[in-house]
């Protein structure tokens, strides 16, 4: 890692007191134990223990809690900024320890960069959220133009070497929701939020944004756990997707570190067929392989020893309810076939854990979904067999793994609530109800606050034990089928959605296809590969008239801008601004004549690099008072807090389907997008790329992406009771797209 600074900038912050005025409340006040990663000024590496203090959108690091130590200074301080980009980079192995990592940027400027790592991935969690919520802090105060921290390429210091000398952070320490329980971290212990947290959590459950042909039917209970299978699989597919479901009483970050973790005293306490683990390879943080062993001594099928090797790749869900985790057969050349073992494939499986506690329950439940894929040979001869051996089998032992973590947790309960936690989300940061501003001192910016942190001078040497330590909602709600005709009366259409986006006091511009092409084919029936269409909006779900007060959602309807074309293109290079290419259809003259046209570049990361573009065209000026008008002649800021998309793979492989999802997703937030408005239209460049987990899922997504057929809606969030119900911007259908087709830019 690269010593330098992150989109933080120092402050000093004013004295206030601890009901000091926010955004619509109290100042929030968060501090706990990090770990601080990074190389020092001769190229070592360090992994410092660290307290973090972040007050409203002020953050400081100290070398011990300065709650127990008043006169300790901060060696790190600065202020939050509207630039700055957290990622989220998995697991990283640290002196013989799991940590779960972060990584700071400025969007401004990627080499400025900052790492801080944690025991647990809850606790990764909740600094996340926290972040979030200064940086909301930091965006509200430049749109009412409060802050005097607007940084700008201009004002910022790239400090390498040398930590600068600071000031003190405060005049006096307040009181702070703790995350972590503080040095006792090193022995592994999970934290736990105050219960003084002022927070409001919403969880959607396991309910997505967009409708999913599944049809599963329950066909044996064990142990209280349920199994199903899919009866919707297609008759000539050659395996059926079986799973058992089950609600543990854990919460999600417990039981995703159980399933995770390879230590063998803890597996063998629920695990019966993967119990014994090795890791092999850590591919990067969210994708490692690892090797197992097995001796079935009472499952008959084998008369030797067995052998496996799988690859594990997760992903944690944007709003931090849940993970998934997928487990795939690999072949490892440090791995090569014992002459003593049976080497076996293991069924390819997902592991899906889900938050199901609400706001107001202190009792954290998770569902727990093991899915897996099976011969259909051997599925239907145990359907048609009572006295079947599918429990002496390893497909059976592997949905029996919901059960065996079931009793794991219920038989250890300080498990269960050692690292109880809820996602931290404030009314203060919600920028549609301000109240007043943070009140500033006028202060010197620069990005320094967790950069460099391992120099040699004397300021930067650890003086105590512990600083030298390297380390040992409301749930979505439906009501069921009946929701489909009642939300028929709240649906948006597109008509609805023109009258208040659009100005339907000038004539239409009439939009026709023929003058525009782009370089991927419209498809004109559903056999034809290689081609986009457009599906319209009725499969996906968006926020109703009333979401704010039930959270309920309704389906989408017609999109409100058409779809002209799309581009579909390769380049050795990431490419940018394709509207100002003078080949694009933007400055045709037929696309010169249009009111708006909204260009999506989703810029995919591969060797070469591709680029889909999808060009979105309005037949009347937008209203410059709307969403749309504020979302396109608005700000960065406001644009990524918004611009939102709904994935759904209609047809294909059912893993990438459950990798992908169909939950919405905020792009702005997930990784990074660069806009250019100009003349008659706006450009999103959004880089997939500046995410692992983003360019994890991506990678996966391109190995199938010749056998997929996949939908996307682009809508704009709405926040604000006026704003809804929501309408969909546009949708797209890409059916079986081959990489090679792909033109050069």
């Amino acid at each position: 890692m690269s010593d330098k600074s992150i989109a933080i900038s120092e402050g000093e912050e004013r004295e206030g007191s601890e009901n000091g005025s926010s955004r619509g409340g109290s100042i929030l006040n968060y501090s706990g134990w990090v770990y601080h990663l990074g190389v020092n000024s001769i190229g070592h590496e360090y992994c410092h223990l660290r307290y973090l203090t972040l007050k409203g959108k002020y953050i400081a690091m100290y070398k011990r809690d300065p709650q127990n130590d008043r006169s300790i200074k901060p060696i790190r301080k600065g202020v939050i900024s509207h630039t700055l980009m957290v990622e989220d980079l998995g697991r990283k192995k640290i002196d013989n320890g799991d940590f779960y990592v972060l990584r700071f940027y400025n969007r401004l400027d990627e080499t400025k960069k900052g790492e801080i790592a944690f025991a647990s991935a809850g606790e990764m969690g909740k600094w996340m959220e926290v972040f979030d919520q200064a940086k909301q802090q930091a965006v509200y105060d430049i749109s009412k133009g409060g802050s005097k921290h607007v940084l700008t390429n201009d004002n910022e210091l790239n400090l390498e070497g040398h930590r600068p000398r600071v000031r003190r952070y405060a005049h006096g320490i307040k009181k702070f929701i703790r995350i972590g329980r503080g040095p006792e971290m090193l022995l592994r212990k999970s934290s736990d939020l105050g219960s003084n947290s002022r927070t409001q959590a919403y969880y959607e459950g396991n309910v997505g944004d967009a409708i999913e042909a599944h049809d599963w039917k329950c066909v044996r209970t064990i142990n209280g756990i349920r199994i199903f299978e899919d009866v919707a699989n297609p008759k000539a597919s050659k395996s059926f997707i079986v799973k058992s479901v089950g609600v543990i009483n854990a919460n999600v970050d417990s039981v995703f570190e159980a399933v995770l973790s390879v230590e063998k005293h803890k597996r063998s306490e629920w695990d019966m067929i993967t119990g014994d683990l090795e890791l092999v390879d850590s591919v990067d943080g969210h994708y490692d392989v690892v090797y197992g062993t097995y001796e079935p001594n009472h499952l008959s099928w084998w008369q030797s020893k067995t052998d496996f090797v799988f690859s594990r790749q997760w992903f944690r869900e944007q709003d931090g309810g849940g993970y998934t985790i997928l487990q795939a057969p690999a072949i490892h050349k440090k791995k090569p076939p014992r002459t003593s073992y049976q080497r076996i494939k293991i069924n390819s499986s997902i592991w899906e854990i889900r938050r199901l506690s609400t706001p107001q329950s202190n009792n954290q439940k998770c569902l727990v979904t093991r899915m897996l894929e099976i011969h259909c040979s051997f599925w239907d001869r145990w359907k048609r067999s009572h006295y079947s051996n599918f429990e002496r089998t390893i497909p059976f032992a592997m949905l029996c793994q919901v059960a065996g973590l079931k009793e794991y947790f219920g038989a250890n309960p300080a498990l269960t609530f050692g690292s109880s936690f809820e996602i931290v989300r404030s009314n203060n940061v919600d920028t549609s109800t301000p109240t007043s501003e943070v009140d500033d001192q006028e202060v010197e910016e620069f990005y320094d606050a967790i950069a460099n942190d391992g120099s040699l001078d004397d300021e930067d040497s650890d003086d105590d034990d512990n600083g030298a330590s390297h380390s040992k909602g409301r749930r979505l709600s439906l009501k069921n089928v009946s929701w489909a005709i009642a939300s028929l009366s709240l649906k948006r259409s597109k008509d609805l959605a023109k009258r208040s986006e659009l100005d339907c006091s000038v004539p239409s511009t009439t939009i026709d296809l023929k003058e525009f092409r782009g370089s991927l084919d419209h498809g004109k029936g559903a056999n034809v590969t290689n081609c986009w269409a457009e599906p319209g909006g009725d499969e996906f779900m968006i926020r109703g008239k009333t979401y704010l007060n039930d959270f309920c959602k309704i389906t989408g309807g017609d999109p409100l801008l058409k779809l002209i074309a799309v581009d579909w293109l390769k380049s050795d290079n990431c490419i940018n601004q394709v509207a100002l290419h003078p080949k694009c259809l933007v400055q045709s003259e037929a696309g010169k004549k249009l009111p708006f046209i909204l260009i999506i570049n989703l810029q995919v990361p591969a060797r070469p690099n591709y680029s889909l573009i999808m060009y979105y065209a309005a037949d009347r000026r937008v209203q410059k008072d709307s969403l749309l008008g504020r979302f396109i002649n608005g700000s960065d800021m406001f644009r990524d807090g918004r611009f939102k998309l709904i994935p759904s793979i209609v047809e294909g492989y059912w893993m990438v389907k459950r990798a992908v999802g169909t939950k919405a997703c905020l792009l702005g937030k997930a990784v990074t997008c660069n806009y250019l408005r100009q003349d008659n239209f706006l450009e999103i460049d959004v880089d997939i790329g500046s995410s692992s987990v983003a360019r994890s899922i991506m990678s996966l997504v391109l190995g199938y992406v010749t056998s997929l057929t996949v939908d996307l809606a682009i809508l704009i969030e709405a926040k604000e009771e006026e704003e809804l119900p929501e309408y969909i911007l546009g949708t797209v259908r890409l059916n079986r797209l081959k990489p090679d087709s792909a033109l050069p830019f």
